[in-house]
């Protein structure tokens, strides 16, 4: 069916009203636009609430991680979204976040970059500016603690070598793993990161509490030092 601006959406099918459609043919059957739709409820004078969320999802791409770091300022500079459905839209996908760590949990044992990548996506995703987290391990790689190290800017956040290893001799930790996120989705490493990395492994060294791997962390994708021989 066309959505047509002057047509009301309870003037639809049931079939294309995006609430009877989920009653009469399950949430798998829905559009994430038809699913925005159902949580802002309605659109503005010129288009429906289907057109609106379909409108907002094709300016980012239709990429919902996109969607998911927008802020309430950004979601109210589209017409016809206020305040009240910014945060609507905000809180829904953080539920769903949440669900999504609420099932990985964090990971009794880490056995390789995999598991390091979904313990740090919990902390990293969705997040507009970069964070630099540390892993902190016993001697069986079982998940001793976790620590924020510093928050930076889009691009880039300030590392203390020395906070790292505070961290880890708190801990009594046997081995370390690094990540960051790039908020832009290139996980390629900078120059910047190879240098930090070289710096907090030759640390390790000394301090005999090795860095196992460096992660950073992008859009449900993530680079690993350790698996390109970088470590």
């Amino acid at each position: 069916m066309n959505y047509s601006k002057n047509i009301s959406i309870k003037d639809w099918s049931d079939d294309d009203k995006p609430r009877e459609k989920l009653l009469l043919k399950g949430k798998g059957a829905l559009s994430d636009a038809e699913l925005i739709a159902i949580l802002i409820a309605s659109g503005n004078r010129n288009e429906s609430a289907v057109d609106l969320s379909k409108r907002i999802l094709q300016s980012l791409g239709n990429n919902i991680n996109k969607l998911a770091k927008l802020s309430v300022n950004d979601l109210m500079k589209f017409k016809g979204v206020g305040e009240a459905k910014a945060i609507t839209i905000i809180a829904s996908l953080e539920l769903g976040r949440r669900r999504k760590t609420a099932g990985v949990l964090e990971k009794e044992n880490v056995s390789g970059s995999k598991d390091a990548f979904q313990i740090l996506q919990l902390k990293l995703e969705d997040l507009p500016h970069e964070e630099f987290w540390v892993i902190l391990l016993n001697r069986a790689n079982n998940v001793i603690d976790t620590k924020l190290i510093s928050r930076g800017g889009v691009s880039s956040t300030v590392i203390d070598a020395k906070v790292v290893f505070n961290f880890a001799l708190e801990s009594l930790a046997s081995g370390i793993i690094l990540g960051h996120n790039h908020p832009s989705g290139n996980l390629k490493p900078s120059i910047s990161d190879i240098r930090l990395t070289k710096k907090i492994v030759d640390a390790g060294k000394i301090m005999e509490v090795p860095i196992l791997d460096h992660i950073i962390v992008g859009d449900n994708e993530y680079f690993s030092f350790a698996d390109e021989g970088m470590i």
